[in-house]
């Protein structure tokens, strides 16, 4: 059963005082070139270099470029799918908000569970690292360093979406620039050809050399969708985009193409320019760029990825937040969570979700993550299936006749995309799989005890009056 869209009130200018049957919007104040900041600032290009792109170096070895450039062409059928949906439905929901409408309710909830499962963990998860780039110049502790990083960010969250978006594309060209140093270092350093990124090899026990397999590389392509899934952050942002029907698709296209480059080129040049394959399979890509260089670069680079890593912590706030607000505002939780959660405060943010995004992600960098990679790789491969499906449906009735920006190769599209990450789920590991089908289950049992009877009550997902014209 599918949703009936709700209109939210536009005129509503005492959020404090708005009653419950008028629904609270965000603020349009932003255009694409400030969406694109945030959202690859959600990308994160240089702290997914430095912090996840390593594991995989370990797993892959040489055949990282590859896994990755395999991950890449397949999220562009994944932005097609954003893009059409994001223009249809453009609401800070994101993909439950999508999901819900197309596919119906409870397809729609499962897909917020996931969403809001990634995007509370990985920033404290991320944030953590900061500890280990600032090494060069002072020595912290990991968690205590992790928690200030989500602290800060959860203050820089609460200010207006305009003022964030110049202080995130400052840190933005910060790590670009120490991206685009790493990748001019490895290819004026190479010590091996094109080929290599085809050699199929990683370091193994006793310094000897292991073939890759292809199962190795599908298996790897659920991090590699995660390197890349940032650009899905300008569909939460879409109620705060100007004219949502043609900026979201430009959004999030330019952030995809963008995100990219600035990771597989440097990824590339590392496997070309690390001097064996046992030093690409450590991924120690800081001690590299310093023996490429010396000691006051290596510096550099690494508090320009510190610098990211706070930037990532700003942004993918600022997204959680939308998501809380917008789960709210569609009545997920009983009335006083609602009523709270929906608060805005005067920057046109919603403080109070900010700060249940904030403070309790301040306190996971006290716990140990180290698994999470994992169940967070999964969860956005079961995520982007679920959002795949919803665009197999997105032409439908009276959506066929909605203005919105239309992918190619429909149904083709979508259709390839369901076969592939199926398949995709199919080879990832026994307990991240259990662990994402154990949430899934408790958020089943949320659905059908609490939100299913009160369907006329609660999780009525809605849409900004302005965006259905």
């Amino acid at each position: 059963m599918t949703d009936t869209l709700r209109p939210v009130a536009s005129d509503v200018t005492d959020v404090t005082e708005a009653p419950d049957s008028s629904p609270r919007t965000l603020k349009r104040s932003i255009g694409v070139v400030g969406g694109t900041l945030l959202t690859l600032s959600c990308v994160t290009p240089a702290s997914t270099l430095f912090v996840v792109i390593p594991d995989l170096f370990g797993s892959l070895g040489t055949a990282t470029a590859l896994t990755i450039a395999i991950g890449s062409l397949l999220c562009i059928a994944v932005a097609f799918c954003y893009s059409e949906l994001g223009t249809l439905i453009p609401s800070a929901g994101g993909e439950y908000a999508m999901v819900s409408t197309m596919a119906g309710r409870l397809a729609g909830w499962l897909v917020f569970v996931m969403s809001l499962l990634v995007v509370m963990i990985v920033p404290p998860v991320i944030a953590i690292g900061t500890a280990d780039y600032l090494a060069p110049v002072v020595h912290l502790d990991p968690a205590m360093t992790g928690a200030g990083v989500m602290l800060l960010a959860t203050l820089a969250g609460l200010l207006d979406l305009r003022a964030n978006a110049w202080i995130t594309g400052i840190f933005l060209v910060l790590e670009v620039v120490a991206a685009g140093v790493v990748a001019l270092l490895g290819f004026t350093h190479s010590q091996r050809g094109l080929g290599s990124l085809t050699s199929m090899q990683v370091g193994g026990t006793g310094g000897h050399t292991d073939a890759v397999t292809g199962m190795l590389v599908i298996s790897g392509l659920a991090i590699a969708l995660f390197a890349t899934q940032g650009f899905s952050t300008a569909v939460y942002l879409s109620e705060e985009l100007e004219n949502p029907r043609r900026n979201v698709a430009r959004t999030v296209l330019a952030t995809l193409a963008i995100s990219t480059v600035v990771i597989l080129v440097p990824v590339v040049a590392i496997t070309m320019g690390a001097s064996d394959i046992q030093e690409l399979t450590g991924g120690d890509i800081s001690s590299m760029v310093t023996a490429w260089s010396n000691s006051a670069v290596g510096t550099f680079v690494s508090l320009c990825v510190a610098l990211a890593i706070i930037n990532a912590g700003i942004v993918m706030v600022i997204q959680n937040s939308r998501v809380l607000f917008a789960s709210a505002r569609d009545k997920a939780w009983p009335e006083p969570v609602n009523n709270g959660l929906s608060r805005l405060g005067r920057f046109g943010s919603p403080w109070v979700a900010t700060l249940m995004v904030g403070v309790p992600g301040a306190a996971l960098c006290f716990v140990n993550l180290d698994t999470l990679y994992g169940v967070t790789g999964v969860s956005v491969t079961a995520m982007y299936l679920l959002v795949a499906v919803a665009a197999l449906l997105a032409r439908r009735g009276h959506h066929r006749h909605t203005p919105a920006w239309r992918m190619p190769l429909w149904p083709a599209m979508p259709i390839l995309l369901i076969v592939v990450l199926a398949y995709v789920l199919t080879q990832q590991e026994t307990q991240y799989l259990l662990w994402t089908g154990g949430i899934t289950a408790v958020a089943t049992l949320y659905w059908a005890f609490y939100l299913r009877p009160r369907r006329d009550t609660r999780w009525l997902v809605s849409i900004p009056e302005d965006a259905q014209a």
